[in-house]
């Protein structure tokens, strides 16, 4: 058995015994630590070169880190030498902020889910730029971009402006999220009216700097939480402005799927396992109006290698995971990309 194959049973026991929150630090203060020479060596993992090719880039294999693990890049060396073939780093705001009170994350260990309320705690995009520039990690890294708390909603775009001018030339492709449940209001730029322009001065701002010879993708990431129409809005808005890609699923509000269960009634987005067939539904619906004609990223529930076909069938051209990497540790990478 390998090093990674023991996390379930010796591992997992002990960081469960501390506090999410804490437990989550601790995990990225360790991965900044291992990810230098020599430890990172003996803390790497081999996986099968899987390589795909999607928005203009060479992704070792498919499978990648979901954005929200690794907010700041502290731990990115050690991240990618367990087998992902890219790291979603951030969401980063303009300014440091430290997001909601604690508690703010919640194990719903019976169902293998997450519910968090971070609210974009993260140490502002000039820290995670100096990381990103430290880096050794050759593989793709992307970085999702969001708005600080106190930056009135008509006021968005400013933000999300600085950052992808910030981090655009240090990273392979830019996230948007407007979808995340933890910041107030942050949704509504998901309705037809704000979507179209914050999307449009972001395509702008994207042919501008691309015109320096260098283009960086702009990824869309939505809720799993809208309604028909609303996807139908706004696919229609990615294909009109051409956004390069759509990642499918951010967490969700619902708690259909772990009602009556320990901490079910604690507000946030959940994650896991609870999340999986909702957004595999809303990653179909989006490809059924989409097609080939944007790349899709899919999210929510990845957690084996079932699931992760299930996506791949359902359309997605590259997959992400966050709680599976909790509950299962970094040996879940090797059984899906292996497997795929």
């Amino acid at each position: 058995m390998s090093l990674y194959g023991l996390y379930p049973s010796l591992v997992r026991p002990l960081i469960f015994c501390l506090d999410p929150e804490n437990a989550h630090s601790l995990t990225i203060k360790l991965g900044s630590i291992l990810g230098k020479e020599p430890l990172i060596k003996l803390f790497s993992q081999q996986v099968a070169a899987k390589p795909v090719e999607v928005m203009g880039l060479k992704f070792n294999n498919p499978l990648g880190l979901a954005a929200g693990m690794d907010k700041n890049g502290d731990a990115i060396d050690y991240l990618g030498a367990l087998g992902f073939g890219h790291l979603e780093l951030g969401t980063v705001t303009p300014k440091a902020q430290k997001g909601n009170p604690r508690p703010r994350m919640f194990r719903i260990k019976s169902a293998s889910g997450i519910i968090n309320r971070m609210g974009f705690n993260n140490a502002g995009v000039d820290y995670l730029v100096k990381n990103l520039q430290q880096r050794h990690y050759q593989g793709i890294v992307g970085v999702s971009i969001g708005k600080n708390e106190t930056t009135p909603l008509d006021n968005a775009v400013d933000d999300y402006l600085i950052c992808m001018n910030k981090v655009y030339n240090h990273c392979d492709y830019i996230a948007i999220n407007i979808s995340c449940p933890n910041t107030k209001d942050l949704t509504a730029l998901q309705e037809a009216e704000p979507l179209v322009k914050l999307i449009s001065r972001l395509k702008e701002e994207q042919g501008k700097l691309a015109a320096g010879g260098r283009y960086v993708p702009l990824v869309v990431k939505i809720a799993p939480d809208l309604t028909t129409t609303q996807l139908e809005a706004i696919c229609d808005a990615c294909l009109r402005l051409k956004i390069d890609g759509i990642t499918a699923t951010n967490t969700t509000t619902s708690r259909d799927a772990i009602y009556g269960l320990p901490h079910a009634s604690e507000w946030g987005g959940l994650s896991g396992e609870p999340l999986r067939a909702r957004a595999t539904e809303v990653l179909a619906q989006v490809h059924a109006q989409v097609g080939d004609r944007i790349p899709l990223i899919g999210v929510g529930g990845v957690n084996g290698i079932i699931a992760a076909r299930e996506k791949m069938a359902a359309g997605a051209s590259l997959l992400q995971l966050y709680s599976a990497f909790v509950y299962q540790g970094p040996a879940v990478i090797k059984d899906i990309v292996d497997n795929l």
